[in-house]
């Protein structure tokens, strides 16, 4: 670990396994929040890639709103698998991440970005498959200033996400969770994917009296 007064540079979290990662490729958003209790989650990002999954370890970056310099020594720390989590203060007055940052962070097999904060160049996001949530976007780029820290906790979207965490993100939006949980959240969801598809099976048959409806109606007296 390098410290200063004006910086903070903590090593890079193990990525998380081929195994696990593919498990989660085929699982919802909605189905692991679900069992996460529904809790606050990452809200109020916007998806900028039109196709594509993300799954991977959060690598993260707290920095001042509007600079950039401390993403630059994140990226450098990338291992294929890592999502850079950058947490900028919500900030939208100035890009922290545009396509030349995006191009590099593919080059070293980065598995997504995450700004809380504004991006630019958003065609170069939009047409290509490399995950990418932000705040929002504005053409007016960024400072290189610090200070900053990498690998701290951070707050995106009203969720703490924990260097290490996993990230799992599609159109519905963005979970985050500790590595410990995996294998219990792939079970779980799972098995609330199966029970969705008896619930749809079961709508498709017409029946006017539903089995998953009909008693949750009857406990709040509404038939």
């Amino acid at each position: 670990m390098q410290n200063a007064s004006t910086f903070t540079v903590n090593a890079a979290a193990p990525v998380l396994s081929a195994e696990l990662a593919q498990a989660f490729q085929g699982i919802v958003t909605p189905h692991l929040s679900d069992n996460l209790h529904r809790q606050s989650g990452v809200v109020g990002l916007h998806r900028y890639n039109r196709k594509g999954k993300l799954v991977g370890t959060a690598l993260t970056v707290k920095t001042r709103p509007g600079d950039n310099l401390f993403i630059y020594k994140a990226m450098t720390l990338i291992q294929p698998g890592h999502v850079l989590v950058v947490d900028a203060g919500g900030d939208v007055n100035n890009a922290c991440v545009g396509e030349l940052m995006k191009l590099y962070l593919q080059q070293r097999g980065c598995a997504g970005l995450i700004v809380n904060g504004a991006i630019r160049d958003v065609a170069a996001f939009e047409n290509d498959t490399f995950p990418c949530y932000a705040r929002g976007h504005v053409h007016r780029g960024p400072y290189k200033d610090g200070p900053g820290e990498v690998n701290v906790p951070v707050t995106i979207g009203g969720q703490v996400i924990q260097p290490g965490d996993v990230i799992v993100g599609d159109e519905d939006g963005l979970v985050s969770f500790p590595v410990a949980q995996a294998e219990s959240l792939i079970e779980k969801a799972r098995a609330h994917a199966a029970k969705e598809e008896r619930i749809m099976a079961e709508i498709a048959t017409g029946a006017e009296q539903q089995s998953w409806l009909h008693p949750v109606l009857q406990a709040k007296n509404l038939l």
